[in-house]
């Protein structure tokens, strides 16, 4: 029978669950940062290319992300019924489903690759080394949907750790092919971009295998010999909810690259310098994700498996515990940026024009990370009630609408070049965290099935 915890012990098992998910996230996004630093020895132009990749790749990943915040959700809840069986059952038709789906995308994405970067905004210095990576990436998309799926389902177990150690691998084994093939180093071959898009690879392959040989551990909430010994099989049923959360959830994510589309594609326009520091803002932006990512991570197992277990007000408790969490955070990223953002751009360039433009976009993103990390806490409990289709609702006005008109007008209209992109950017972040948090102090979200 379930319990309702103390404020104190509901805090300490939010930082439990929460701190391997932000170290995972935390490290991905730095190891991804350091990825385009190495990239960038060979010039403004292959930061540019590799960046051009970032929201066509996402676009492909979208059912896979779908189908992993379904899974999480899934399985948290029904560890919350105790429903062992099922959870196993879902994970294992996940995988089917997903498989499937996999063999699809890369063929489009690897096939139309060269039309992908035109419609991103390639320029004629960019557009061949931007597409020989973006379709070495969605050659590997295998090795990252495995990997994927089977974490987000320890995810919903409550084993944050896994996805961790798998993922904390994966990036050093990334940025250790990045420093042989990117310039040659030890008589490795100097493979430019190419080799950067074979390291990303590379480390897909080593966080695959540790993810399926997770499934083999006996302390593991999910297992294969388990599946093996209930004759567990694909259940259309299991399907059918995963596919109700996924697919809202995937409208969601391609409502938000829309997007993020449209921003990336006018702020190309404004040059290669200039797209050049943007990239390295998004990446800062995706630091900020990564804390926010851990802290929803939390929230989805907790209030998943508190609803589960009908213990409604601790689901509630438990969003609110990961949000305040957050907010902190958020507080010292934004000081970290106010101090440091210059000396941070300098790691990547040189020029002072460029280090200029990145100083203006560090003082946006101090007041934008203030709103993103609660505002992706709040969502990750509406998901794990099952209440996508208001989170479908937000982004949809505030990313594909509010940002893509705010950005157009501010930028097209008012020719305020960066300074519009990243007002078009708060504007997004602000109105999402506005209609997210009303939403979650509503409450409705708990009393929801899936």
């Amino acid at each position: 029978m379930s319990v309702e915890l103390t404020q104190r012990q509901m805090t300490r098992k939010a930082l439990s669950v929460a701190w391997p998910a932000m170290t995972e996230s935390f490290f991905v996004a730095l190891a991804g940062m350091i990825d385009t630093m190495m990239v960038s020895a060979l010039g403004s132009y292959a930061v540019a290319a590799v960046g051009l990749t970032n929201q066509p790749k996402f676009i492909g990943l979208t059912i896979f992300f779908g189908i992993n915040v379904a899974v999480s959700a899934l399985v948290a809840r029904r560890k919350g019924e105790q429903r062992r069986d099922t959870a196993n059952q879902i994970l294992l038709t996940a995988i089917i489903l997903a498989c499937i789906a996999c063999v699809v995308v890369t063929a489009l994405f690897v096939g139309f690759a060269p039309w992908m970067m035109e419609v991103a905004g390639s320029n004629p210095d960019t557009h061949e080394a931007a597409v020989e990576y973006f379709r070495i990436i969605m050659g590997g998309t295998f090795f990252n949907v495995i990997t994927m799926v089977i974490n987000s389902a320890q995810r919903g177990s409550g084993n944050t750790k896994l996805s961790m150690t798998t993922n904390l691998t994966s990036s050093v084994v990334n940025i250790i092919f990045n420093y042989l093939l990117i310039e040659g180093h030890f008589g490795f071959p100097r493979w430019e971009i190419r080799g950067a898009a074979i390291a990303t690879v590379l480390g897909t392959v080593v966080a695959a295998g540790m993810a399926v040989f997770s499934l083999f551990r006996r302390n593991s909430y999910v297992r294969i010999p388990l599946m093996k010994q209930m004759k567990l099989r694909y259940s259309r049923e299991s399907a059918k909810s995963i596919w109700h959360l996924a697919v809202n959830t995937s409208l969601e994510n391609i409502a938000a690259r829309i997007g993020f589309l449209a921003t990336a594609l006018i702020a190309a326009r404004l040059g290669t310098d200039e797209f050049a520091a943007h990239n390295i803002g998004m990446s800062v932006l995706g630091l900020g994700f990564s804390f926010a990512d851990g802290m929803q991570v939390a929230a989805v197992a907790l209030a998943g498996e508190s609803l589960g277990a009908g213990l409604k007000e601790q689901a509630k408790k438990y969003g609110s515990i990961c949000q305040r969490i957050g907010l902190l955070i958020s507080f010292i990223l934004a000081l970290l940026l106010f101090f440091g953002g210059r000396w941070f751009y300098g790691l990547y360039f040189q020029e002072a024009h460029i280090l200029e433009m990145g100083e203006v976009i560090c003082r946006y993103l101090m007041f934008i990370v203030l709103l993103q990390i609660s505002q992706i806490i709040f969502t990750g409990c509406l998901r794990a009630a099952g209440d996508v289709r208001y989170v479908l609702f937000a982004a949809m006005i505030s990313i594909a609408g509010i940002r893509t008109v705010t950005t157009v007008l501010l930028v097209n209209v008012f020719g305020l070049g960066l300074h519009g992109v990243w007002l078009g950017v708060l504007a997004d972040q602000l109105s999402r965290f506005i209609m997210v948090s009303l939403r979650f102090k509503q409450g409705k979200w708990v009393n929801l099935k899936i």
